[in-house]
């Protein structure tokens, strides 16, 4: 670099900069020149750039001017090292580095002819307005003497040249809302993956220093939860600044590599978008500092939280810097964005972080303006959890399954991951999945979440084939993800359905979901059933919070070919329909409030319905609702090894059976102790 004013020459300063690790390859000391003792002592970084500095304003100053610009023969010097290396060591670069001139995109401009910027050496300018090329020894010392003939030569006659094309480095970030119906180009758009939780945009502006993002080019993304995912758009003012930002690819914040890929301006906007005219009056406020508070009592107004807050940390206007999140309906969310003039005001109100408000802790994070953007799209539009649409009022044979899960398989076609980060979506288990992701089905990816709707940490994943579950199981099984092992086990679409359901699967075996309600009457009884048992192995739904309290006996007639229906009862079938938070690209999963039956396998129930019975026209009043001949066997796995009958009796409360079944009951259970294995008894 060198300080040119009034086509005068200043003196010609040398100075080496130390790097943070002394090696040396053979290629840079055959390019350069250099040594590992110039390496040595020469200067860090902070003393190089005071030493700059004083050598140019001192020589500005005896020229009677107060200004300069730098002239650089590639930008990268200012944009991709300088800025970069002065950020991460915390340096305050002086004002002179700000703004520069290209000399190669100058002398193009001067001399069309010579060629395509991108083409265009300090040899191959000189070449073209007839100067010799500059004999130095030094690395350095050659290009700045090249550059300064250049310089020299367009600035005088035949050319006259005046420089025009300042370029300008921004100092700091400036949030700003952007419009849904703004236009973005797709080639100013990056997604960058990986970033720490807690990072806010000023950070990742901090990691792409020396470049110029866009005003608000900054959208941190949030997964189904709210939460942030460690990803985060960034628009940036032109495709030269995008193309220098790919550049920046596996570069580190922190202690954290950072992913660097094209993004779409469709993306963006989906992002950081909106339309609400009270958030853009809310965000209209230039240069202000957003916090974000979650986890606000519902009742929670705007002067508790500002007397929250407190006097060290003043709120922008008062209770107009507050903005609450709600739903379309009004209900608030407890969430709510904060303005602050400045930041030491927003590091005293971050210090009120899990502090007590009402019987509450509250949690405060920084933000941006696209988040509050996508927080208030997130809420004001389709809900996370939807509803399917209702469905009329009639009678659900016993045999109904929900047609969102895939048919029930004894096909050992899946594998179940177990012990997933919570933090885990989609990408990550295609990631961990490596070259086994091609044997998975379309759409066959199903995440588990619990009966808060959050990530369980279990997930099942269709494969193509068997033989290609059990790859999986093999080579997969405990690798890491995110820092932990994930354990992959084989199992059957049946199995997973189960689950999915809201059954469990263990190690042991599976079990239906726990029914929370005891007193649940079976249906009235199972005549023959003319499906195949394949069919009849699928599970039963009903509603547990609409079967609260056994229902009275129904005299029914039986015949050959009837399904066991409960009658129609509004109170039975209203609210049948099911929620489920949907998870692209899996279909509807894990839905919380559905409970399972099995059905009794078609071989015992129609040996039961083929056995006589002692009674066929039983007096309605003293009718029992179920067989009257033994013959039905349940197998309970799972049992604790001291179970007694009394404890078998309580577990069937609800259930109905005739009183000379009790006796038998009583017998074959203590004949099952010696019978059969620990853990698994049989039951008349």
């Amino acid at each position: 670099m060198k300080c040119q004013i009034l086509s005068q020459v200043g003196k010609l300063h040398r100075c080496l900069v130390k790097p943070d690790t002394l090696e040396l390859t053979e290629q840079c000391k055959e390019e350069t020149g250099l040594t590992l003792d110039e390496l040595i002592k020469a200067e860090p970084l902070d003393k190089v750039l005071q030493q700059f500095q004083q050598s140019v304003s001192s020589e500005v100053k005896c020229l009677g001017r107060n200004t300069c610009t730098l002239c650089v023969i590639n930008p990268l010097v200012i944009r991709q090292a300088l800025h970069p290396e002065a950020s991460k060591k915390n340096l305050v670069l002086p004002e002179c580095f700000f703004s520069f001139v290209d000399v190669r995109k100058e002398f193009q401009k001067c001399c069309p002819n010579a060629g395509p910027v991108q083409k265009l050496t300090l040899t191959s300018m000189l070449e073209y307005v007839g100067l010799p090329a500059v004999s130095e020894e030094l690395t350095g010392v050659r290009e700045v003497r090249s550059m300064v003939q250049s310089v020299l030569c367009i600035l005088a006659e035949p050319y006259n040249h005046k420089f025009t094309g300042v370029e300008t480095v921004k100092y700091k970030f400036e949030s700003g809302t952007c419009s849904k119906t703004e236009p973005v180009d797709s080639e100013t758009v990056i997604r960058a993956r990986g970033l720490p939780w807690q990072s806010s945009d000023q950070d990742i502006a901090r990691f792409f220093k020396g470049l110029n993002i866009a005003k608000g080019g900054v959208a941190l993304c949030l997964n189904a939860q709210g939460r942030r995912n460690g990803e985060a758009l960034v628009r940036f003012v032109n495709s030269e600044h995008r193309d220098l930002a790919l550049e920046r690819h596996k570069h580190h914040m922190g202690s954290r590599y950072i992913e660097v890929y094209k993004a779409t301006g469709e993306e963006f906007l989906k992002i950081a978008g909106g339309t609400s005219n009270e958030v853009a009056q809310f965000l209209s406020k230039e240069n202000q500092v957003i916090i974000r508070m979650r986890g606000l009592p519902f009742t929670a107004t705007p002067q508790e939280v500002l007397s929250f807050l407190g006097p060290d940390s003043p709120v922008t206007d008062g209770a107009e810097g507050l903005l609450f999140v709600k739903y379309p309906d009004g209900r608030p969310t407890g969430d709510a964005f904060v303005l602050f003039s400045c930041e030491e005001y927003a590091q005293n109100a971050l210090k009120k972080h899990k502090q007590i408000l009402g019987k509450r802790y509250i949690e405060l994070f920084r933000s941006t303006a696209a988040e509050v953007q996508q927080v208030l799209n997130r809420y004001m539009s389709t809900p996370l959890i939807s509803t399917l649409p209702p469905s009329p009022i009639m009678p659900v044979p016993v045999l109904a399954t929900p047609p969102f899960l895939p048919s029930a398989s004894s096909s050992r076609d899946c594998v179940r991951l177990r012990g997933l980060p919570y933090t885990a979506g989609i990408e990550d288990i295609l990631e961990f999945m490596g070259d086994h992701t091609v044997d998975i089905k379309p759409h066959g990816v199903h995440m588990v979440l619990n009966q808060q709707g959050r990530p369980s940490g279990d997930a099942f994943i269709q494969m193509k084939s068997p033989d290609k579950a059990f790859m999986v199981a093999q080579k997969c099984h405990k690798k890491t993800m995110k820092d932990r092992y994930v354990e992959v086990f084989q199992c059957s679409t049946e199995e997973m359905s189960i689950v999915l359901m809201g059954g469990t699967l263990n190690r042991s075996g599976l079990s239906p979901p726990p029914c929370k309600l005891p007193c649940l009457s079976p249906p009235t009884a199972y005549a023959a059933f003319p499906t195949p048992p394949a069919i009849l192995s699928e599970a039963a739904l009903y509603q547990p919070p609409l079967l609260a309290a056994p229902r009275p006996p129904q005299t029914t007639t039986h015949s050959p070919h009837t399904l066991a229906y409960y009658p129609p009862q509004p109170h039975l079938y209203m609210n049948m329909n099911m929620n489920y938070t949907a998870y692209y690209p899996s279909p509807p999963v894990s839905p919380s409030t559905v409970g399972y039956f099995a059905a009794p396998p078609g071989a015992v129930a129609a040996a039961v319905a083929a056995q006589p019975h002692p009674h066929p026209h039983p007096h309605p009043a003293t009718a029992a609702p179920v067989l009257s001949q033994p013959g039905a066997l349940v197998r309970m796995q799972g049992l604790p090894y001291n179970t007694g009958v009394k404890d078998i009796l309580s577990f069937f409360q609800g259930y109905q059976y005739a009183p000379d079944e009790y006796s038998s009951m009583v017998q074959m259970s203590e004949q099952a102790r010696s019978l059969i294995q620990p853990k698994e008894w049989l039951c008349l």
